[in-house]
């Protein structure tokens, strides 16, 4: 059996894919279903487990706990600061103090996420799962590389073109998503669905003809960072597919955060192999870079343990909101401290991008397709 007839034979039994906004980082994981994810200890309890993959759709009310508002404004606020403050610390590196490493970087984020994870699960923070045979380590490693692929592609972008250039077509992540699942799965989508995607794609035309810092290198890393993303997405869907193989984002985290420590450390001797040198000098010539690479690598953690809190105390919908609010004020707040030029035409075709994305949201929240 081919690899592609295997992975639709895989698809049978799935549902339908819901895609996510984009973040460089993020880390980079995709949000798993609401109601599969699990608070901090001490935060109320969930109801019933639902097992579809599927979001609820906007008619449906979802069964979540009910935190208050206070709280839940903590929570959506530290998920703000962190996505915006990796992308902004990130560009900040590797644009300057002459730390122009971004596989190094990685490692440095992947090394902070096996540590905090396991922090964090030997406290009991997050319900600990385990892998359950070889096979399933297996299918963790393969979506490990993916996710890799993202992370390191993520950052080599922003280490040539502007971090809102970057976000821009980060935000095409939901079009890479439906293309490869219709592609890899044979997943076909409403009309509406691809229609919404029209805008999503016209506008990243427009934002990269008229943007004035354009890198082609950097933009097909963040091309590639994207598709990377996507590819994780539709794979894990066909990978986790055994209901006794689930993993949460925060467990899926860290299993594979070990892995990639041991993918980057070769990789870091191949591709930057004075990399390592570089950095201990410029360590012990500025102090506060030191700072700086703690409180970087530690975000890469606590991203993604925000993404696992919000998940489980928003709606989709919020969620859809939220995702493209970050995207547009992470783009503003880079612009006001980098002061890279931009256009009028490449604002609209970055606008129209996120609204094309918005309504791909709101068409998958409504349902599968007939």
């Amino acid at each position: 059996m081919s690899f592609l007839s295997a992975l639709r034979l895989g698809s049978k039994n799935n549902l339908s894919l819901s895609a996510k906004l984009s973040d460089p980082e993020e880390a980079l994981l995709p949000k798993e279903k609401l109601s599969e994810e699990r608070p901090l200890k001490g935060f109320a309890e969930m109801g019933d487990e639902q097992k579809s993959l599927r979001l609820p759709s906007l008619g449906q009310s979802a069964q979540k706990p009910k935190a208050p508002v206070l709280r839940t404004t903590i929570i959506i606020a530290i998920w703000f600061a962190s996505n915006i403050g990796i992308l902004l610390l990130n560009k900040h590196l590797l644009g300057g103090y002459g730390f122009r490493f971004p596989v190094l970087l990685t490692l440095c984020h992947m090394i902070a996420c096996v540590v905090l994870s396991q922090a964090t699960d030997a406290m009991g923070l997050v319900r600990h799962q385990a892998l359950q045979s070889r096979q399933q380590l297996a299918k963790v490693s393969v979506l490990a590389s993916a996710f890799l692929l993202s992370v390191v592609l993520g950052n080599v972008a922003l280490r040539y073109i502007p971090v809102s250039f970057s976000q821009a077509i980060g935000a095409t992540t939901p079009a890479a998503t439906a293309v490869m699942a219709l592609a890899l799965l044979g997943t076909v989508e409403k009309a509406v669905t691809y229609i919404s995607l029209i805008p999503v794609m016209a506008g990243i035309v427009l934002a990269t003809g008229f943007e004035p810092s354009f890198n082609s290198f950097g933009f097909l890393a963040a091309l590639g960072a994207c598709c990377a993303r996507a590819f994780k997405a539709v794979l894990q869907g066909i990978l986790l597919a055994d209901q006794s193989e689930k993993l949460d984002s925060m467990n899926l985290l860290r299993l594979m955060s070990p892995i990639a420590v041991a993918m980057l450390l070769p990789a870091v001797a191949l591709l930057e192999p004075t990399g390592p040198i570089v950095a201990w000098r410029l360590l012990l010539a500025q102090p506060r870079l030191a700072a700086l690479l703690i409180s970087n690598a530690s975000l890469a953690y606590i991203v993604n343990f925000a993404n696992f809190q919000i998940t489980h105390y928003t709606s989709a919908l919020t969620l859809q909101v939220l995702g493209c609010a970050k995207g547009v004020l992470a783009t503003v707040v880079s612009v006001l401290i980098f002061q890279n030029p931009i256009t009028i035409p490449g604002c609209a075709g970055y606008a129209m991008t996120v609204v094309g994305v918005f309504a791909y949201g709101l068409t998958k929240m409504k349902g599968p397709g007939r």
